[in-house]
């Protein structure tokens, strides 16, 4: 019986079960040993230090930040502006189709130095929506003339709250 010897890659060495490139192998190993030393490190150099890292600091920020519930003011469905003879807030409320997930955003933008009475034209318009059951945000900004006025909106759900 005849024997034939099986072809040898270029890889591979005559004797040598496995395949060449062993220094690379070695490289890696040693590359990520040196990693790991280091991310190991870190804590002790943060605990010596007595602050976090700027990284990490970063990091913890921006997430605290992401966190934060923030407002998503929908497209109005309805808009309400308060105008001479015509219906108060909440007679225009009783006009609207009910809806619990439904929320009325009042804006108030004032004048410079007009601040509190922006508030307490707000304060009032939001008081005759709650009244009426409606869940309400008031939104007050400056601008160069005073202006109020309410949006009724199906609001984004905002993740986190």
């Amino acid at each position: 019986m005849m024997r034939v010897a099986a072809p040898q890659s270029a890889g591979t060495r005559a004797g040598s079960g496995r395949a060449g490139h062993g220094w690379q192998l070695i490289l890696a190993d040693l590359a990520l040993i040196l990693f790991l030393l280091t991310l190991s490190a870190l804590p002790a150099a943060e605990a010596e230090a007595g602050r976090q890292l700027a990284a990490r600091a970063v990091q913890e920020k921006t997430s605290r930040e992401a966190a934060r519930p923030h407002a998503e003011i929908a497209a109005a469905q309805a808009l309400f502006r308060p105008v001479a003879g015509g219906p108060s807030l909440g007679a225009w409320l009783e006009t609207q189709t009910p809806d619990s997930r439904a929320t009325l955003t009042i804006f108030a933008v004032h004048a410079p130095g007009e601040e509190a009475a922006a508030w307490a034209r707000a304060e009032t318009l939001a008081a005759e929506a709650r009244a009426r059951g409606t869940r309400v945000r008031t939104i007050i900004t400056a601008g160069t003339e005073a202006e109020i006025y309410a949006s009724l909106a199906y609001d984004a759900e905002v993740a986190g709250s």
